[in-house]
């Protein structure tokens, strides 16, 4: 009611914002509803605390958090987690933390942590990590103290349980969850046409539809969103289409036509994670957490059977006793057996995607296998057979890309490229890879993947007037990508405003794993090719700025390549 009251004063003190102030339903995640605001979409209020005023009162003041960058300009999930990362390495503990608490926010508030912080976003959320962010944070609070003691475990517990709340009442119950194989799925709620897109993003899409009607495309989108007009083929495609973009790689063809059926390895990686990290804070908090809010706890272990005796007799509630670090250990135990029997392939040494509607693995090689190293789900055999393929497969010399050219298959006119297939690469697959290495002692490897990575944005930086996009081509060293939305973070006229976040997150944390001598070659703009050359690691000691005289045979110049780009060459 405080920050209701508050916009509204806004709006009346200044009218000329033409701001119009609504109060949302408690059910503002009914699909029907988050349609009706689809033709006067609006930002969502986020946390705000209570300060002093001048007057020996109280007010209201906004929480400061960063945004992506270039047209996006408010709070969104995943992006958060990896700005936070390079928020804590520059030592910006607060302004990290003010955004746990804006997801908190979300949590109370709208049930989930949204896709981003607008009206259109209120269905669906995106890769979840708010766990690992709090637990990060938290290692860096000032505990010197009783008082700073209780004060950061307070903050843990508020944050622990609007994990729990997510959990229980987003990830773990269908549609997410399969029951079957007791995995989560990208599958958020939503009807009709996604809003956010661009007017001409699903011509190709809707075309045969508006023919078969006998109606313009115009005419065919406004009676298919009313459900004048139903198809029930349209709405599978939707179903999968708001999926992929729940799931933060949109788009890919990894994800074409069944996203909303796949338990993904990122996923269900970054759920173990979750059960761990809950697991790791109620240990923390003495061995057991009590919750606040009433809501449903999904049944354990997860079946078909557990969930129509629970629909029949009723939920288990969260207010009906207390949560205990063992029994967040035994989730984590049941889901890295569910892993390894629907995700791991014992032939091919990686971890796949499994369809959950047709019962098996589907062939698409990706990087986020590597996510399993990060969770920590892998066992040491796993995760050497994982290192060893996965490198094979998708290091080139900027770094990771998202998949494989083969998974990707053939590119033409018809099957133009998407943005999250080969040959793109992007900062959180850097970063989760980096750490993931280092977990299981191969830190080498995360030092040589991170170097590759910061010398394509140094590169860019130093030759193209300080860009710092949101991805690259990691095979041509190029920010310039035309796939789709092309990319953010280029448009600047003779000085760059701000990056983008992720990605300035990743080379703040990419410093982070590099030598001594890998930043003086970095300075120096040491190609990968002449730094890793066969037999001169061992050289790059404390004692040489520079590698000097190695051979320049095959070695990538990164505005050749970029010009290459450029050409379409």
């Amino acid at each position: 009611m405080k920050m209701f009251e508050y916009y509204k004063a806004v709006a009346k003190q200044r009218p000329h914002l033409r701001l119009e102030v609504i109060r949302l339903p408690k059910e503002c995640d009914d699909p029907a509803f988050v349609k009706s605001l689809n033709d006067k979409p609006g930002l969502l209020a986020l946390a705000m605390e209570e300060v002093d005023d001048d007057m020996g009162g109280k007010a209201l003041k906004g929480i400061p958090f960063i945004v992506p960058g270039a047209r996006f300009n408010e709070l969104y999930n995943w992006d958060s987690y990896f700005i936070a990362l390079g928020l804590i390495v520059d030592g910006q503990v607060e302004m990290a933390k003010g955004m746990v608490e804006h997801f908190v926010f979300e949590i109370k508030h709208y049930n989930k942590i949204l896709n981003g912080s607008r009206s259109y976003y209120l269905c669906r959320t995106q890769p979840p990590f708010l766990t690992d962010m709090t637990l990060q944070i938290y290692n860096q609070l000032q505990k010197s103290t009783p008082k700073e003691v209780e004060a950061a475990n307070t903050w843990l517990k508020r944050a622990m349980r609007a994990a729990i709340k997510e959990y229980h009442t987003i990830w773990m119950v269908p549609p997410r969850l399969d029951p079957v194989t007791g995995l989560s799925r990208y599958h958020p709620d939503g009807l009709g046409i996604p809003p956010e897109t661009e007017a001409s993003h699903f011509t190709h899409i809707l075309e045969p539809y508006a023919a078969k009607h006998g109606v313009s495309i115009l005419e065919f989108t406004e009676a298919y969103n009313d459900g004048r007009l139903r198809e029930p083929d349209l709405d599978e495609y939707f179903v999968h289409d708001r999926a992929v973009r729940e799931s933060g790689h949109d788009t890919t063809y990894r994800f074409e036509k069944k996203c909303a059926y796949l338990a993904t390895i990122d996923l269900n990686a970054l759920l173990f994670k979750y059960e761990v990290d809950i697991a790791t804070a109620i240990e923390i908090l003495g061995g057991e957490l009590d919750l606040e809010e009433d809501f449903n706890l999904s049944p354990f272990p997860p079946s078909k059977e557990a969930f129509e005796a629970a629909n029949k007799s009723g939920f288990e509630r969260s207010l009906s006793r207390k949560q205990t670090k063992e029994e967040w250990v035994k989730r984590s135990q049941l889901r890295e057996e569910r892993i390894n029997k629907y995700l791991w392939n014992e032939g091919k040494k990686l971890y796949f995607d499994y369809d959950t509607v047709a019962g098996a693995q589907i062939p698409y090689e990706t990087v986020t296998a590597f996510w399993a190293l990060w969770a920590g789900c892998a066992s040491e055999q796993q995760a050497f057979d994982v290192m060893a393929t996965g490198l094979s497969k998708f290091e080139v010399i900027g770094g990771l890309v998202s998949g494989t050219e083969e998974s990707r298959g053939p590119i033409s006119l018809d099957r133009p490229n998407r943005q999250w297939d080969f040959p793109y690469a992007w900062p959180p697959h850097q970063i989760m890879a980096w750490v993931g290495f280092e977990r299981y002692g191969r830190l080498e490897d995360a030092q040589r993947l991170a170097y590759r990575w910061l010398y394509m944005m140094t590169t860019a930086f130093v030759d193209f007037n300080g860009v710092v996009p949101e991805k690259f081509d990691a095979v041509k060293l190029s920010h310039m990508v035309d796939a789709e939305y092309g990319n953010q973070g280029v448009d600047f006229k003779m000085i760059p405003r701000e990056g983008f976040g992720w990605m300035n997150a990743a080379y703040q944390v990419g410093l982070t794993f590099i030598t001594e001598a890998m930043r003086r070659a970095l300075n120096s703009c040491v190609s990968p090719e002449k730094f890793f050359a066969k037999g001169r690691m061992g050289v790059m000691d404390a004692t040489i700025q520079v590698p000097i005289g190695l051979p320049d045979e095959e070695v990538f110049d990164p505005i050749d390549l970029a010009l290459e780009a450029i050409m379409g060459v």
